[in-house]
């Protein structure tokens, strides 16, 4: 198994971020980040390269396109063992990501409030979050996925005694992401199933 060289962090719940990017970079390991997470690193005085700048494509669409990029989900999903994979890799200039760290839109407390809006519970419906986080789970046998921050200082404590995270522990945190997205997509699914569109009033955006 291959040392940890690149993480993908975009947060929501950005509590102890700091710290933890800070420890990846002292372990040599590049930090690709988007919008607000990017801000909140540099702010703290950290290097890291943008997602748009990683696959050469901008943000766009009011931010709901980020990640959704081969260059992104090809780092993920690639196995590393895999001759024929590494092989489209080189062709296509696709590098690793080994290590994710996501959470998601928090579309409950949107919800929660009493003013909340059709179009806006629509907004926080998290998207790029959800994929990348089941693409991470997917191929935990070769990425580092994490969604709590309760779980760096283990995943900090591996990398610095081995290079990487241990199988089993990349299997807990991977079992971890599909209890969330399972909860989320409960909680899109409930919220939605009261709703009564008018056809005449949803308006989502601006012209």
């Amino acid at each position: 198994m291959g040392k940890i060289k690149r993480a993908l962090i975009s947060l929501t719940d950005k509590s102890g971020i700091e710290g933890f990017a800070s420890e990846l970079i002292q372990l040599d390991i590049e930090l690709l980040s988007t919008g607000g997470t990017a801000g909140k690193l540099r702010d703290a005085g950290l290097d890291v390269m943008d997602v748009s700048e990683f696959t050469g494509f901008p943000e766009m669409l009011d931010g709901r396109v980020k990640t959704l990029h081969p260059k992104v989900h090809g780092g993920i999903l690639n196995q590393r063992e895999n001759k024929k994979h590494q092989a489209q890799c080189s062709e296509h200039g696709l590098e690793s990501i080994d290590l994710i760290a996501v959470n998601l839109y928090d579309f409950e407390k949107t919800i929660a409030d009493p003013d909340c809006t059709l179009a806006s519970a629509i907004e926080n419906i998290d998207i790029g979050g959800p994929t990348m986080l089941r693409a991470a789970a997917k191929n935990f046998n070769d990425v580092t996925v994490i969604v709590d921050p309760v779980d760096y200082p283990q995943v900090i404590k591996e990398i610095k005694e081995t290079g990487n995270t241990a199988l089993k522990t990349r299997f807990r945190l991977a079992a971890k992401v599909f209890a969330l997205t399972s909860k989320y997509d409960t909680a899109i699914s409930k919220w939605l199933d009261k709703v009564d569109v008018d056809d005449n009033v949803f308006f989502a955006g601006e012209e």
